[in-house]
């Protein structure tokens, strides 16, 4: 069996930049191992396969690990696959998956526009010990910990967080899923980045799933809704970000990178 597969740089308008994220269109569900074999092989933070559904499509998203409930920077890749080579015309797209309907609008100046759940967070729940392992894995001192699914780590400049060199073992032994280190920026209006190895990414490029609750994180302290975001990894991706009720709007180029055919032997469908 044959499957096409492409490859997009997404929250970017450099090749090179941004996450690199696969997309795989599928007529049918092939089995979740098949799934996931798919995704290791690849070993990018994010493989999506999307399934027509109706009116709608189906997606789901991989990590070389394990399947993840929200993932922003591949739906971004998938809509731009849809829109522009698979040839779609209706917008907004909408895509049912395990954080319900999310949907996608093509904006004027070619930028593709996420309507994502907000997802606040918590006062931190950790334990002291777990705080501070968590500043020693990072090796930084925090100014404020939240969480949720994942933990926010915010620090003072954003020269902090681009300095950061942590420590994967150590953060790996620390019980949260992802860590989403922030700061106010110098050119922007905040930074972040993000590692997760316990979802076997150290650090992800950019995340759109983090800035779901970065948003609303820096709404609470700004009084504002509106954002410029930079997530300042070695490649780099740049956002637009806005709350509206109890959504966020996640706007980003995407570029595309590579187009291809996934030989899938006999036994895996």
């Amino acid at each position: 069996m044959e499957l096409a597969i492409y490859q997009v740089d997404a929250f970017t308008q450099r090749l090179f930049a941004g996450n690199p994220a696969a997309v795989v269109p599928l007529a049918a569900w092939l089995p979740d191992t098949t799934l996931q074999a798919i995704a290791a092989e690849n070993n990018l933070s994010e493989t999506a396969y999307v399934v027509p559904d109706g009116e709608a499509y189906q997606l789901r998203w991989f990590t070389p690990d394990c399947e993840v409930a929200l993932c922003g920077h591949a739906t971004l890749a998938t809509a731009w696959v849809l829109y522009n080579r698979l040839d779609y015309t209706v917008a907004p797209l909408r895509f049912n998956t395990l954080s319900g309907e999310l949907r996608v609008n093509r904006l004027d100046d070619g930028r593709l526009e996420l309507d994502f759940p907000c997802q606040r967070l918590d006062p931190c729940s950790l334990s002291a010990a777990h705080q501070h392992q968590l500043a020693n894995a990072l090796g930084c001192q925090p100014l404020h910990i939240v969480n949720g699914e994942d933990v926010i780590v915010e620090l003072a400049t954003e020269a902090e967080v681009r300095a950061l060199s942590p420590d994967f073992k150590a953060l790996a032994a620390i019980p949260v899923r992802g860590v989403i280190v922030t700061a106010a920026g110098d050119s922007v209006d905040f930074v972040s980045r993000f590692f997760g190895p316990n979802v076997g990414v150290d650090e992800d490029p950019v995340t759109g799933s983090a800035h779901t609750k970065l948003t609303p994180y820096w709404a609470d302290k700004t009084g504002r809704t509106h954002f410029t975001a930079l997530q300042v990894s070695a490649r780099g991706g740049e956002l637009e970000c806005e709350l509206v009720d109890t959504r966020v709007f996640l706007r980003g180029h995407a570029v595309p990178f590579l187009t291809g055919t996934i030989q899938i032997p006999d036994g895996h469908d």
